[in-house]
């Protein structure tokens, strides 16, 4: 019962893990399709700037730009939540597959256990 109780736990946190992972990617997908503002030192009006992904303007990893921006617009946060989850998600998939099978290799043996005793006892009743 203690290893079926294990093996629940395990698959409990590698699902667990693999929301995170799920969030993550999400959360990534927010940030590269969704239009933002930023704040400018010198005015009080926000500007409006394009989805990361579906502008032509350039990013901050170009260097200086005209545009306002251009400048805001940096992938390395949106690389980083892509980078993290990675071993998140493989984490989760390693726990949630051994949690798995822990316990159908548990629910095995006790029907391999089931069946032993149901033959011995078989074989006990035609013997006697």
């Amino acid at each position: 019962m203690r290893f079926r109780e294990r093996s629940r736990r395990t698959t409990g946190l590698g699902f667990g893990l693999l929301a995170v992972a799920t969030l993550l990617w999400v959360w990534c997908g927010v940030l590269l399709t969704t239009p933002y503002e930023i704040d400018r030192a010198y005015s009080t009006d926000p500007v409006e700037c394009e989805a990361r992904l579906f502008t032509d303007d350039g990013t901050a990893n170009e260097g200086a730009s005209q545009d306002p921006c251009g400048d805001e617009r940096d992938w390395p946060e949106a690389l980083a939540l892509l980078g993290l989850s990675v071993p998140v998600s493989v984490a989760g998939g390693v726990l949630l597959t051994t949690g798995l099978l822990g316990a159908r290799v548990s629910e095995h043996a006790a029907e391999l256990a089931r069946l032993r005793e149901l033959a011995a006892r078989d074989k006990g009743e035609t013997g006697a």
